[in-house]
Order: C-alpha cells, then sequence, then structure tokens
C-alpha cells in the first residue's frame, strides 16, 4: 500500500490540482493508497508518525507539494526505511531537479511505482535535517525575503517560481551589506573579509533551479559549498545569469569547496535556511547525514 500526504496549498493550489490527477489514476488502475490533506508541517509529521509505526508494510510515501512540505516530513523520513517519492507543487522543486524526477504528474507518479529506491545523504545542522541545500547569508534572506512577499503568489500562480527568486535578489541587495566569514571545511580554515553568501548544498540547485553546486549528487557522502565574496553588488548581479548554468565556478569572487564537517562564523549574524525554511543563524555546524534517506528515483534508459 502506498501513503500520500498532499500540501494542497502548495504552489497557490496546485498541490490539490497534481493529487486530482494521481487519484483518478491510483484509482482507475485499483492501486490501494492512504492519503492525509495537511495544512501544517506539524499536522504532517504527526499522521506520517502514526501511520510509519503501524504494521503497514508501506511501499513509498508520496508527498504532493514543494521543498518545505519534504523538509517537515525529514524527522520521520529519516531512516524509516520507506523512501520518499516527490510530486512537484511548489514554487521552488529542487529536491525534484536534485533526483531527476519528471515534472509531469504522470511520469512522477510511474517513478513511485515503477522507480528504483537510491540511498541519499542529508545535511545534519542544529538537530535537524535539510534534503537540498543549506543557505546562508545573502541567499537565505533573499529566500526569506521571497516566502514573506506577495509576488511569490503571483509568481506560482502563473508558473514561474524561479522569477519570484530573481526579483528577490534585486529586493534582497537594498540592504545587505557583505562581512567578513570564516569557514572551516573538514579542519581546513578559510577567512573572507567581505562574504556576500555560503552555500551548503547536497544537490546541485537551490531558489528554484540555480545551479549554486553544479557537481553536487546526493549519494556520495559529501557536500558541495559555494562562497561568493570581494565583489561589488554590481558584480553580483553579474553571477546571477552565470548560476543559471554554474557557470560561476570560474569566477574569482567565487570559492567551491568539498567536504564531511562544515562550520561558519561571521562578524555579522547571518540567517541561515534549510530547503527554504528558516532553521539556524551563525554560527553554525553542518554535516554530512550519509545514507540517511531513501527516494524513488528515474530508472536510468
Amino acid at each position: 500500500m502506498y501513503l500520500f500526504v498532499v500540501n494542497k496549498s502548495s504552489g497557490n493550489g496546485r498541490g490539490f490540482r497534481v493529487w486530482r490527477k494521481i487519484s483518478k489514476i491510483l484509482d482507475k488502475r485499483g492501486i490501494d493508497y492512504q492519503l492525509q490533506f495537511t495544512q501544517s508541517s506539524e499536522q504532517a509529521r504527526t499522521f506520517l508518525t502514526e501511520q510509519l509505526s503501524t504494521s503497514v508494510a508501506w511501499k513509498a510515501v508520496g508527498v504532493v507539494g514543494g521543498d518545505g512540505t519534504i523538509h517537515g516530513l525529514l524527522p520521520v523520513l529519516r531512516h524509516s526505511g520507506v523512501p520518499l517519492a516527490v510530486f512537484p507543487s511548489g514554487s521552488g522543486n529542487d529536491t525534484v531537479r536534485g533526483f531527476q524526477i519528471p515534472m509531469k504528474t504522470t511520469s512522477a507518479l510511474e517513478v513511485m511505482l515503477e522507480g528504483l529506491i537510491t540511498v541519499a545523504d542529508l545535511i545534519s545542522v542544529s538537530e535537524t535535517s535539510t534534503l537540498t541545500a543549506l543557505g546562508v547569508g545573502f541567499d537565505a534572506e533573499v529566500a526569506h525575503n521571497v516566502n514573506n512577499s506577495r509576488y511569490k503568489k503571483v509568481c506560482n500562480y502563473i508558473g514561474m517560481g524561479r522569477l519570484a527568486y530573481l526579483i528577490g535578489i534585486f529586493h534582497t541587495l537594498l540592504t545587505f551589506r557583505p562581512s567578513p566569514l570564516t569557514v572551516q571545511c573538514d579542519g581546513v580554515t578559510r577567512t573572507f573579509s567581505s562574504a556576500w553568501l555560503t552555500a551548503i548544498n547536497n544537490v546541485i540547485s537551490y531558489g528554484g533551479g540555480l545551479t549554486i553546486c553544479p557537481q553536487a549528487r546526493p549519494d556520495d557522502g559529501m557536500l558541495d559549498i559555494c562562497i561568493v565574496h570581494g565583489c561589488s553588488k554590481f558584480k553580483l548581479l553579474l553571477i546571477l545569469p552565470t548560476i543559471l548554468y554554474g557557470g560561476h565556478t570560474r569566477l574569482p569572487f567565487v570559492t567551491m569547496l568539498r567536504g564531511r564537517n562544515i562550520s561558519v562564523e561571521s562578524e555579522l549574524p547571518r540567517l541561515a535556511l534549510g530547503d527554504g525554511e528558516n532553521l539556524t543563524a551563525t554560527p553554525l555546524t553542518a554535516n554530512v547525514d550519509p545514507g540517511a534517506l531513501m527516494v524513488m528515483c528515474p530508472r536510468i534508459k
């Protein structure tokens, strides 16, 4: 039997529309499932905890929602032995990109029913788990501003979640200022006199498809780090088009690192977001949590 957690309000109501497509196919095929519509992360976690503690042999947990919906369920799914199946219906959908899950609902359902189980890592920070990325500094402020904006709803409605993030960048540039930063990666310390952001990634993208760490893989036991530093606001804006395809990694004011244990300290307190959700602030320590999650992924043809 399959278990579904559906955030009807994700993507400005897209979650419910996606679920209707899924349920029609499941009912037509006579596939057994159990469903919970959720209005909060706490409600979803409670439901999932109760269901996974029963004697039912769940084949997978299908989450219809965005990265934030998935984030709220990670404490229950971690080391549960039940794989996660993702159905994109949020504004960012970086989990989908990171695991190459199709954007089309019917194709994503086939991945849940016929795909391969992949063992994936998590990012552990402040006793919580993050699946896609941990953003610290400018990028976290951008995501925070987007999440609390009106333009996010408009962009979601027209199916352009990435546009909301780009608008948020210009919004945040009005008030944000860089500051000194110290990053320790597997015992090696690096200091930056004027840092804008630090992205600690488990998958290649964040912010709705911005390829901030193009070499990242969610199953390699490593975290990929991108630090943008020592540049003006104008140069920061010039970076943006290159992040769409990962070309920023060759620029002199971008430092790329890889490691298992990362600590970040800053002269000014910096907000940190995990999977686009408010998580903590600097100073912080992030560690890779290898093989902590199972995810349904497409079969490679």
